[in-house]
């Protein structure tokens, strides 16, 4: 089965063809992180226009990728949420007109479930069941997993999401955006320890993140670094160096708290935050030590792709499931309401 996978939940266009016997034929993807940048932040509406400006070019061009036509395919999977309602409404028109037009069936896939599947796409593949930690600049969720479908949410954010905060610890020290990079990139060249940040709600029971409370301690801290006239580049790395590791560490606890609760010794990263090599080196180590393995994507699968949304569009076409020609976006979907493949 070869399945026509479309992501335009944010702000990248993602497109990808998925063949259930030889794997990922040809995949592209365009950032719109450049049109972002100078507002600090992704504007919904500029993200919608250029999802319209660039989805059918990078369909095209991945169908001549594969060496393929349209009416080839076995099937269409599109992101349907949650997400910006603008930005999925593109993409789920075109992929269910491109499907109804060359008479295949066509799928409506959950963001994060082809987060939380993408790496499936990696030669070395986890088996089921494992803990889940999706972590990205829209979620911070633990989610036990079961099978494809078989969800149950362990822990989420009560407030920013983990890549939320790295946006706004990055703007508050003047790095740019996308925040994540940035901060990493700036803490490479910080002295860990100077600054001791705070590391939220681990002493506390149950595995609940809340990121606002650091953002505020960062806030605070640049503050302080400012009216002490030391505000330097030096400075801005310590204060980058400290938020990292405090972030990495809170969630490097709440995984392992994870799998102790529920008796697991596999654990799946992904989301854009997944690709902080920090936190995959701490989150190795720390599992190493107990018998536990890691498994995430590649680096260009951990932020928003084409490839993943072919993948679990193809897993759920296998089984039939497939849209009626309605569109109905869900900006707003809870993964637990996914019916089990």
């Amino acid at each position: 089965m070869r399945v026509l996978g479309l992501e335009t939940s944010c702000d990248e266009t993602g497109v990808a063809i998925y063949d259930s016997e030889q794997g990922l034929l040809a995949e592209a993807l365009y950032s719109q992180i450049d049109l972002h940048a100078e507002y600090g932040g992704v504007v919904p509406e500029l993200a919608s226009r250029d999802h319209v400006r660039k989805l059918l070019p990078l369909v095209r061009e991945v169908l001549t990728k594969a060496g393929m036509r349209g009416e080839e395919l076995d099937g269409v999977a599109f992101t349907n949420g949650p997400g910006l309602a603008g930005a999925l409404m593109v993409g789920a028109c075109a992929g269910r007109a491109m499907a109804y037009g060359w008479g295949v069936p066509a799928v409506a896939v959950h963001h994060m479930e082809g987060h939380l599947l993408a790496p499936m796409l990696e030669e070395n593949a986890p088996d089921f069941p494992f803990i889940a930690l999706l972590v990205s600049g829209g979620h911070t969720q633990l989610v036990r997993v079961d099978g494809i479908g078989r969800y149950r949410i362990l822990g989420e954010s009560l407030d920013d999401a983990a890549g939320e905060a790295f946006d706004k610890a990055a703007k508050m020290l003047g790095l740019g955006y996308p925040g994540g990079p940035q901060v990493a990139k700036a803490a490479e060249q910080g002295t860990v320890g100077r600054y001791k940040f705070p590391r939220p709600m681990v002493n506390r029971p149950g595995l609940d993140f809340s990121f606002s409370g650091l953002k505020t301690f960062t806030l605070n801290t640049v503050a302080a670094s400012r009216e002490a006239g030391g505000h330097d580049a030096q400075d801005k790395a310590d204060i980058a160096a400290a938020f990292q590791e405090a972030v990495v560490d809170t969630l490097v606890i709440k995984c392992t708290r994870a799998l102790v609760q529920e008796n697991l010794n596999t654990l799946v990263m992904a989301g854009g935050v997944s690709a902080n090599t920090v936190l995959r080196a701490r989150l190795a180590q720390k599992l190493a030590k107990t018998g536990g393995h890691v498994f995430y994507p590649r680096p260009e699968f951990c932020t928003d792709n084409g490839a993943m949304i072919a993948y679990a569009g193809h897993c759920r076409l296998q089984v039939g499931q497939a849209e009626g020609l309605g569109v109905s976006i869900r900006p707003r979907w809870p993964m637990t309401e996914l019916t089990p493949v």
